[in-house]
Parts: C-alpha cells; structure tokens; sequence
C-alpha cells in the first residue's frame, strides 16, 4: 500500500507538473513591479526573501519562475503530496510543514534553508479561511530578519473550483496579471501585539494587490510601467543549464 501511494504521488505530481506547462503556457502574462530587484530571475536579485501569494493563484509563479532557489512552504497533509511532487518537477525545493506549529528545531530549518535559497509561503493555507493571513509568515520573517514581497495574481474570468480558496484556473490564452508590492520589513522579537498589527498590514496588502491584479486582467487595460512576463529561471541557471528534480527539504514542525 506504501508503494502504492508513492507512486501515485509521483504519477498525480506529475500530471500537474504537465498540465501547468502546457495550460499556463497558452497565457499572456504582463507584470507590474514596485522593485525589479526583488524578482528571483532578476540579474540584480539578491537573496533571500520571503514570497507571499494567495493559495489560488500556485500554478502562476510555479510556471513564471522555475529553477530560481526557491524554497516552497508545503502542508505534511497527504493531499500535498502531488503538488510537491509537481514542485520538484519545476525546479523548487520544498520544506514540508506549516507554520502555524513549529519549534526551535524547525526554525532552524527554516533558518539554514533561507541562508541560500528564497521562500515561498501561501499565508491562507493549507486549509484556509481563504485569502486571511495566518501570522506564521510574520513570525517567520521577525525571526529570521528577512523582508515579505507580496504579490497578486489575476486571471481575466477564471474559471473557480469548489474548494475552500475558490481555487483559479484559467481559461486558455486568456490574460494573467501580476502585481508586485514592495520589501515588508518585520522588526525582529516582535511580540503578540506586534505580530498581528503586522500581520493585519500584510493582509491588507496583499489583498490590494490582488484585487489590483484582477481587476487588471479583466479590463485588459494597458497599464504604464507594465512589463510582459516571461517564463525564466535564475540567470546562473539560464547561464549554465539546469535539471529537472531538485531535491526537496523535509523538515517537521510538529
């Protein structure tokens, strides 16, 4: 039975590993950016940093920025094994966990695993309420001194899955919008109050952006600034190749 659900992961990992190729492909991506030093495929990136992005939106940036040492936050529940699988297929390494349990032994995971790679957390999930942020990520940030990039994503009328986050998925060659923010600064040992007033502000934000984005999508309105979004790794990587299956960070915060 063991076996069998490992391969079933692997298999299910990836079918969506090909579906987001294929599908995400057919988009027209354009982007508008508070900082282009804080894009990962950027010559002038410097690491690390924290993502944050709505759980509906996780095929976008596993399709725009593949092989760009990022460290994708994952729940341990087994309906996430397919989608690490998918994860690992696209070039990013996952720590398997949530933040909203944890303990000095995953911090330091956590800790050693920022001093060379980027983070990714989707701050309503696993399991919702959808587009509320848990203040796992905040404390994550206060405590390893590493600043939050929000960003939003819009599809122009997706089509809306009937699952806790009204999951997205695009209509083929439709558009897809991004809305970058800028550097969230947490100040370090925050305390209970400190954290929520953070973790109101990032929610705030990132709702913004998100709304921003979608609006977008839907007008189609050309945008100043705007920049079109091309599917990227990191310039060390387009530089020198890269290969498919990066291992993947298991780590438990129980």
């Amino acid at each position: 039975m063991g076996r069998q659900k490992l391969w079933q992961g692997k298999l299910g990992g990836l079918a969506i590993y090909a579906f987001v190729r294929q599908w995400m492909s057919t988009l027209d991506y354009q982007a508008l950016m508070y900082d282009p030093a804080t894009d990962p495929a950027n010559e002038d990136y410097q690491p690390s940093m924290i993502f944050v992005f709505w759980h509906e939106y996780i095929p976008c940036p596993f399709y725009l920025r593949p092989h760009c040492d990022i460290a994708m936050l994952l729940s341990r529940h087994r309906d996430a094994d397919w989608l690490c699988e998918a994860a690992r297929h696209m070039g990013f390494r996952t720590v398997r966990g949530s933040t909203r349990r944890g303990g000095d032994a995953a911090l330091r995971e956590l800790a050693r695993a920022s001093r060379t790679l980027n983070l990714a957390i989707t701050p309503d999930g696993p399991r919702g309420p959808r587009r509320c942020l848990a203040p796992g990520c905040i404390f994550l940030a206060s405590k390893l001194k590493l600043p939050l990039v929000p960003f939003g994503v819009g599809y122009d009328r997706p089509w809306r899955m009937p699952t806790w986050d009204r999951f997205a998925l695009p209509r083929p060659y439709s558009r897809a919008r991004i809305v970058t923010g800028p550097r969230l600064h947490v100040p370090p040992d925050l305390d209970r109050e400190g954290l929520e007033s953070y973790r109101v502000h990032a929610e705030t934000v990132l709702n913004r952006l998100s709304d921003e984005a979608e609006q977008w999508a839907v007008s189609g309105q050309r945008r100043q600034g705007q920049i079109r979004a091309y599917r990227r790794p990191r310039p060390a990587v387009r530089r020198a190749g890269h290969n498919d299956g990066m291992p993947s960070l298991s780590i438990r915060l129980a």
